[in-house]
Parts: C-alpha cells; structure tokens; sequence
C-alpha cells in the first residue's frame, strides 16, 4: 500500500479522542453564518418567499464537500491549500492569485464590519461608522487570544459566539410558522428574474466562502500537526467528517432558519430587504425580546467571523507571497475599507448583499485547485479523491461556475 506523501512528524497532539479532534470546522463554519448571509438570506425571503430555499440546501452540500476536501488536504500534504498554491504557481500568476483572494478577502471583511455595526445600532443607537470602529477593536481582542493562548483556545471562544448564533437566529422560527407546502416547493430549483439569480448568487457566495476554503487546509494542520503515519491520518480524516458535517449542519441550519423566518413572517412588509426593517418587522410581528435576540445574534456574527476573516487573510498571505503581517496589524489594516463604506453612507444592506456576489465569483479561484490537489494521487497518494467524489465536486464546481455566468447574460442582458 503506499504511503502518504511528504510529511514530517512535527508535535502532533497526544490527546486523540474524538471529542478533542473536533474544532477547525467550527472556526471554518463562522464563516458561513457571517452578516453577509442574515442580509442574503433576509432579503431573499421577503422578496420571494421560500423560491430560493433550494440555493442554501445545494449551496450547504457543496460546502460540506468543500471544507473536508481543505480539511484533508492540510492533514494528508502538511501544507495549506495557499502554500500549496504558492509552490506550483510561478511569480505572476501567484500575485494575480494572491490579489483576487485579497479582494474576496476584503469583501468579506466589510459584510462582517458592517452586520457587527448595524447590530450595535439596532441593540444601542451606536452610529454606524462608532459601530464599524468598536467591532474592529472587539476583533483585535478575540485575536489576541489566539496569538497569546492559541488556536485551542480561539476555537472555544468561536464556538461559544457560533452558540449565540444560533439562539439569535433560529429562535424566532418556533414563533413564525412555515408553511410546509411551500417549503417543499421551494426545493424545486428555479428563478424569477435578474434580481432573483442576483440573490441566489449572494446566497452562494455567503454560504460558500472562498476565504475558508483556502483557511480549513491550514486551521486542519495547524490544529492536528504535521504525521506520515498512515493510520493517524485516517483517524483525523474520520474526526474531521465529524467535525466538518456537525459543524456545517448546525451553520446550515441556521440560513435556512433565517430564509424560513423572512419567507413566512416578513414577506410583502415594507423595508424588510434591509437588515434594519427586517428587525424592525421581527419586533412588531413577533414581540421586542426576539427583536433583542436577533440583534445579539447578528452582533455575535460579526464579531466571530471578522475575527476569522481577518485570520485567512493572514494564511492566505502567508501562502502565496511568503510575506507574515501580524494578525492584529492586519485587523487595523484590512479595517479601513468597511469604515470607509460606513462613512460615505452607503445603503449598508445593499454593500452587504454585494459583497457576497463578489465572494461567489471568488469561489472557482479557491475550489478548482482544491479539487485537483484533492484528487492528485501523486499528492494525495491514497487519501486523493475516490472517483465518485471527484465526479461530485467537478459537478458542483461546475453549477458554481455556471449561476456566475447566468447572472453575468442576465444583467448584461437587462432581463
């Protein structure tokens, strides 16, 4: 049988429970329940009801393949899905590579800014542009803890916020009501015009993130260490479906409540395509407190996944330039571009939606090499891709590809 490829022992864990393997997917899956997706996912229900539902199950399956194939690359090779980049790309094509990622990056970081300070507004009357500047400084304080007390203990944090998510999120579905009819109608995939492939599009790029995919290769190695030993490396890629299917799971579980929420309590009222009026329905439908939860929720959001971003940036840097910029110096950095949307006064719902569609254009950039690294046996060697989960994520590339191109005919199209 051959052996994996590469690798060197270099300190993994002693301690190999189950329980203790599980943690990079849960820092990855903020990622997928960022502001970026309550704006998405908000407004997708209250123009259309359940229509798009389909897009957060398919977009949910793709990401579950997704995260474990960056998960596996990271344990199988030793090395990032960005280091792995920066070895095979020559010097143009890997600052090209590099700055498209930087813009995904970017986009991603002014979605969470901006969702952390209109949850600030809604909970407190705090200003937008004080908002943007109170999160950046709460995300520098949940980095440091990674840089003083390590990814361990940066995970717990995660979680916890993830905790408060889904209690912000989904508890307003017990009081709401969907209709079940049409929820199995909307697993039916279909469109209603530019502006519903507009937020189909959003939808994918919120859910499935192309900054975690390059991230979940280097949290996955990071977290479990560096092996040669063939057995080992089964035992984590056993604890990292676990890992990868709770963790996803839950996140998923949390968009479509958002879009069930929307759809069944929020549709035809006015202002609910905004972050704000949606709160603002939330309170008037379904009582003040909820109103408070949701706003708790989309604040833990923010924080969380900023914190995050802010860390896959760094990775991604790491990777493809070989240039190290300390995380809380890149968090001051990479802050300026969401205070300076803030400041000139754009509609922040609007900027969140279309930082998701930037996301969604990112994503082939991030998914095609992980699917071929994944699949290469002369990387992989018995962990590459079987070829029935090649076929799957050639496919589900494929569909991604494909609702860009839609979107690109149909608005240059005027439909």
């Amino acid at each position: 049988m051959p052996k994996s490829p590469v690798l060197q022992s270099r300190g993994a864990p002693a301690r190999s429970s189950l329980f203790f393997l599980l943690g990079p997917a849960f820092v990855a899956a903020i990622a997928y329940v960022d502001p970026g997706n309550v704006a998405a996912n908000l407004t997708a229900g209250a123009r259309y009801g359940y229509l798009l539902l389909w897009v957060l199950i398919l977009a949910n399956l793709i990401a579950v393949l997704v995260q474990y194939q960056s998960a596996k690359v990271g344990l199988v090779t030793g090395r990032s899905l960005a280091e792995l980049l920066g070895e095979k790309l020559k010097t143009g094509p890997r600052r090209f590579y590099w700055g498209q990622a930087e813009l995904v990056a970017a986009a991603t970081d002014i979605a969470e800014v901006i969702g952390g300070a209109i949850a600030l507004n809604l909970l407190f009357g705090v200003p937008l542009l004080l908002g943007g500047v109170i999160v950046g400084i709460a995300s520098m304080v949940l980095l440091a803890v990674q840089t003083r007390n390590g990814q361990r203990a940066f995970e717990v944090v995660i979680v916890t916020l993830l905790a408060v998510i889904v209690v912000g999120f989904v508890s307003g579905l017990f009081f709401s009501h969907p209709d079940p009819a049409q929820m199995l109608a909307g697993i039916v995939p279909r469109f209603e015009g530019t502006d519903s492939v507009l937020l189909a599009s959003s939808m994918l790029g919120a859910t499935v993130m192309p900054h975690v995919i390059y991230l979940h290769s280097a949290l996955a190695r990071d977290r479990h260490g560096v092996t040669a030993d063939a057995g080992r490396i089964r035992r984590l890629l056993k604890a990292t479906r676990w890992d990868v299917g709770t963790a996803l799971l839950i996140a998923g579980a949390i968009n479509i409540s958002m879009l069930l929420l929307a759809a069944s309590a929020l549709r035809g009222v006015d202002g609910t395509d905004s972050i704000e009026g949606a709160h603002a329905a939330i309170v008037d439908a379904l009582g003040p407190a909820l109103g408070v939860v949701f706003a708790v929720g989309l604040l833990a959001s923010g924080l969380a996944s900023t914190s995050v971003g802010t860390y896959a940036g760094a990775s991604i840097m790491g990777g493809l330039l070989k240039v190290k910029v300390p995380l809380l110096l890149r968090r001051v950095i990479t802050l300026v571009p969401a205070l300076v949307v803030l400041g000139v006064g754009f509609d922040p719902t609007r900027a969140l939606v279309l930082s998701q569609v930037v996301l969604s254009f990112g994503i082939p950039f991030a998914l095609v090499p992980l699917v071929r690294f994944a699949s290469s046996k002369t990387l992989m060697g018995e962990f590459a891709n079987a070829a029935w989960l090649r076929w799957v994520s050639w496919i589900s590339t494929g569909a991604i590809i494909a609702i860009n191109v839609v979107l690109i005919v149909l608005v240059i199209g005027g439909n």
